[in-house]
């Protein structure tokens, strides 16, 4: 019952060529059809953007973009991409189609996986990854979701839409892409992906095919975001005591917090797979029979988007014939015979519910079964960031009651519902309520006094708030010691928090430390200013030249910031330096009485030198000469050497 009559997809001709036949999946930005491509009479899947999103040029670039992607990979592992075109108002993606199951499913059947079965899983993931990674991209979206399982056992990897070259690692203001419960550490702080970014996500998932359950879990998106970004992951067999420690260490190295302390791409990691591979697998038994290997090429199922809902695949078949009870009994023994057991039983569910229908409605049942039976139930759509009156709307048609609750949000706007309850995707009965939890924007806090903290006391307090750090700037304070903070901001409006203050959970608070006091160089010889300075990592650059009566010839006087405003590392300063006391030009005395003349030398500083003898004859003497002469500038204190008139003519 995958594909719905009233569809108006169905039975269409696209591009006067891909014949649509039914629906097999539909997810967030596209629906996934098989279809048959007249010109070249095959089956194909084909995934059709939605109409609402067709006017939106940033979806338009993520669908053209998984296009380009996925066209650049030519691997087994790889799901490949035949077509991508634009059809009226639609646009479209043409994919191989091969039925079978993704590994999702297979987790919701199974529970967890064997090792011998995980690694045979991740060693074709790591070789299609491994392709991707060689040709430059980064798929970003790596989740079981995205993992197809074709009936005949082998694998590949879907859903290029979030893919982008391997050295495009710029932030974005956007929300987080990507499906929480596997980013990247670095993508959950930075918005920054490379192709460790995909190892990370692998490791998450290596961890759930072997313990059944993630890692991290919490009721809000931003709680689990801050796991990745704060937490270490534990060891798998801290869940499961049987799985090996070569596995455990494979999972740690993934899933290291720096990027930097994992594999660089995939082809590393794939590498030392395959020689850990030969530590854990068993011997192949003696009867000849053995392990089921990943077998290369062939087609691969479609996918859609994230969160896609598969509409006629093993979810709701398992449904009908019972996942708790498959989910109790152990795994077969391989990766081949895991998937074509749980293909078996969603056939078999299908039939089941097909034989349902038909004895209902020879019994006349039909309209108790959809009434009010098994087939009223409908799925709790994807209402997040819908507006509550949008949301109750889409609700009602679906003949479910809306009650409205709220809750704080760091990722959902104020206003705007940011989750349900019971999760989207839930199927429920008709006439259910579903609770619309309505964000009201980040939790609040109040941060403690930050200034006169050191730096790190200061980024303790405010993570332990679940908020976190943002820019921190270091400038010299001739006021607050070295390494304390002198002032705090909320990187969200740039209000001075310093003394502490209202803010939200989830956001960044910018510190300024203090680099201490600029040294003192007064006095120093520019030389050794120059290296004081450097010492602070501070640039001097020799300035003006001034007579100074205290400062030697040579000599620093000052030295003054060459920028103005707070000085920090790098920052340039002048030196003033000393010229010695400025000279003093020796007045015009001659002619003047002795003793007169005697006076104006001695009040300017000058030292005298004359015969004495005059002294005694003073009131008949006058000055003759200076030695030097009038009008020369001479040093303070510079010895004057006069000579008197001859009295007796």
């Amino acid at each position: 019952m995958s594909d719905t009559p009233a569809d108006p997809m169905v039975g269409r001709l696209i591009d006067g060529r891909y014949q649509v036949r039914s629906r097999i999946a539909r997810g967030g930005m596209a629906t996934v059809y098989l279809a048959t491509d007249l010109r070249l009479e095959r089956r194909v899947a084909i995934k059709i953007m939605h109409g609402h999103l067709a006017d939106d040029n940033t979806f338009k670039a993520r669908f053209v973009q998984e296009a380009r992607s996925a066209a650049r990979l030519a691997h087994p592992n790889v799901v490949n991409v035949y077509d991508q075109g634009q059809d009226a108002d639609m646009a479209y993606l043409v994919m191989e189609y091969l039925p079978g199951i993704t590994l999702r499913d297979l987790l919701k059947d199974y529970g967890r996986l064997t090792s011998e079965q995980t690694m045979d899983i991740l060693e074709a993931v790591l070789a299609g990854l491994a392709a991707a990674h060689k040709a430059g991209i980064v798929h970003r979206d790596l989740k079981p979701e995205n993992v197809l399982l074709a009936d005949d056992g082998r694998i590949k990897i879907g859903d290029f839409g979030l893919a982008r070259a391997v050295n495009n690692n710029t932030a974005t203001g956007q929300a987080l892409l990507g499906t929480i419960a596997y980013l990247s550490p670095e993508l959950v702080t930075r918005g920054i992906a490379d192709a460790r970014s995909d190892i990370y996500a692998l490791g998450i998932m290596t961890y759930e095919m072997l313990t059944g359950e993630q890692p991290y879990v919490g009721e809000a998106p931003m709680q689990i975001a801050y796991q990745h970004a704060n937490d270490t992951v534990p060891q798998p067999s801290a869940r499961v005591a049987t799985i090996p420690h070569e596995l455990d260490e494979l999972v740690l190295w993934a899933t290291a917090r720096d990027p930097e302390q994992r594999p660089r791409d995939a082809r590393v990691m794939l590498d030392q797979l395959l020689d850990l591979d030969k530590l854990v697998r068993p011997a192949p038994p003696v009867s000849g029979q053995s392990a089921t290997m990943v077998m290369p090429g062939g087609l691969s199922a479609a996918v859609a988007d994230a969160d896609t809902q598969i509409l006629g695949g093993a979810p709701l078949a398992a449904a009908v014939a019972g996942v708790a009870t498959a989910a109790a009994t152990e795994p077969p023994a391989s990766t081949t015979l895991l998937t074509n057991t749980a293909r078996r039983r969603r056939h078999r569910g299908y039939w089941l519910f097909t034989l349902v229908l038909m004895l209902a409605a020879l019994a006349g049942g039909t309209g108790w079964f959809f009434g009010n039976g098994p087939g009223s139930e409908v799925p709790i759509p994807a209402l997040t960031s819908s507006s509550p009156e949008a949301a109750t709307a889409q609700l009602s048609e679906l003949g479910l009651e809306a009650a409205l609750g709220t809750e704080f949000s760091g990722t959902v706007p104020a206003g705007l519902v940011s989750s349900t309850n019971p999760d989207s995707g839930t199927r429920v009965a008709k006439g259910s309520t579903v609770t619309l939890r309505v964000s009201q924007g980040p939790q609040p806090i109040v941060l403690p006094v930050l200034a006169g903290l050191t730096a790190e006391a200061a980024t303790s307090a405010v993570t332990e708030l679940k908020a976190g750090i943002g820019a921190t700037d270091s400038m010299f304070d001739d006021t607050v010691e070295t390494g304390l903070v002198i002032s705090a901001a909320r990187e969200l409006d740039g209000a001075d928090v310093s003394q502490g203050g209202d803010y939200f959970e989830g956001m960044n608070v910018n510190l300024v430390v203090s680099l201490g006091p600029v040294p003192d160089v007064s006095g120093e010889s520019v030389e050794d200013a120059t290296a004081i300075l450097a010492e602070k990592e501070l640039l001097a650059v020799t300035g003006d030249e001034v007579f100074s009566d205290s400062i030697g010839e040579g000599n620093v006087v000052r030295a003054d910031p060459v920028n103005e405003g707070p000085v920090r590392v790098g920052d340039s300063y002048s030196l003033t330096v000393s010229r010695g006391p400025e000279p003093i030009v020796i007045p015009n005395i001659v002619g003047m009485p002795w003793n007169q003349g005697k006076q104006v030398l001695t009040d300017l500083g000058f030292k005298l030198s004359y015969n004495l003898g005059a002294d005694a004859i003073a009131p008949l003497l006058s000055v003759a000469s200076t030695d030097p002469v009038a009008g020369t500038a001479v040093p303070p204190k510079s010895t004057i050497t006069l000579k008197p008139t001859n009295p007796f003519g």
